[in-house]
């Protein structure tokens, strides 16, 4: 690794709400000097943004703000033109010595787009840290009231819904679907085929200001929904 060259940090800025920020995430936005934010389309904002931009309000020293777009769409090679296009505009930046910190929704390690481009950077030999945020299923649990899972329990956690969760439902306890909103009828189908007594609670934008919480699957198309499916025991926690 070059010294003289920056880092790109990715930082997990929690599901949504400014609290569940880290202490350590805190202190790097308060001092690094580029602050790599995608977005979907030039015209929608940056949800992680949102989440920091009161700590960057208050920053003592300026700073800059990339904003590469990341659009939800599946074609893998033109997804890769936009991922090589954001470490270009990263590694300008790192070569002018100034680390950059990539914020992310969650944490950086779990389905996170973050991981795309850092294999990129990291590839030219920049060096490449992580911040750990609180993830969306741990943060929806909380907002929940409910323990995802227990003793010898087994929490299976899926980035999406498709026909592989048919071969894995029986062997989950609890089962955290994210992304649901998008096939919802197939999840349905697929949950209500196993035998076995079973809550489900949708969460919505967590930790948000319109954050949503209810029994049963995501019907609209919000991104921001998961679903958890706890299979026989079922324990609420009541918030204080």
């Amino acid at each position: 690794m070059n010294n003289s060259k920056g880092r790109l940090i990715g930082i997990g800025v929690g599901p949504g709400d400014p609290d569940l920020l880290t202490v350590k995430a805190v202190k790097t936005l308060e001092s690094v000097p580029v602050i790599c934010s995608p977005k979907s389309s030039k015209n929608k904002p940056s949800v992680a943004l949102s989440i920091v931009q009161g700590i960057l309000d208050g920053r003592e020293y300026e700073y800059k703000v990339i904003e590469p777009i990341f659009p939800m769409i599946e074609d893998q090679k033109a997804l890769e033109s936009y991922w090589d296009l954001a470490a270009q505009l990263i590694s300008k930046e790192l070569d002018e010595g100034r680390d950059v910190s990539f914020i992310t929704l969650g944490d950086p390690s779990i389905y996170s787009t973050f991981s795309y481009v850092a294999n990129l950077i990291e590839k030219q030999g920049y060096s490449v840290e992580m911040i750990p945020g609180i993830t969306s299923f741990t943060g929806c649990a909380a907002s929940a009231g409910i323990t995802l899972g227990e003793k010898d329990e087994i929490i299976l956690v899926v980035p999406k819904v498709d026909e592989r969760l048919k071969g894995l439902l029986e062997h989950a306890d609890t089962m955290v679907i994210m992304k649901t909103s998008r096939h919802s009828k197939m999840l349905e189908e697929i949950i209500e085929g196993d035998p076995r007594e079973k809550k489900v609670l949708s969460i919505q934008n967590c930790g948000m200001d319109d954050e949503k919480i209810f029994e049963g699957f995501a019907k609209n198309k919000r991104y921001l929904s998961t679903t958890i499916v706890k299979f026989n025991d079922f324990k609420t926690h009541e918030k204080s």
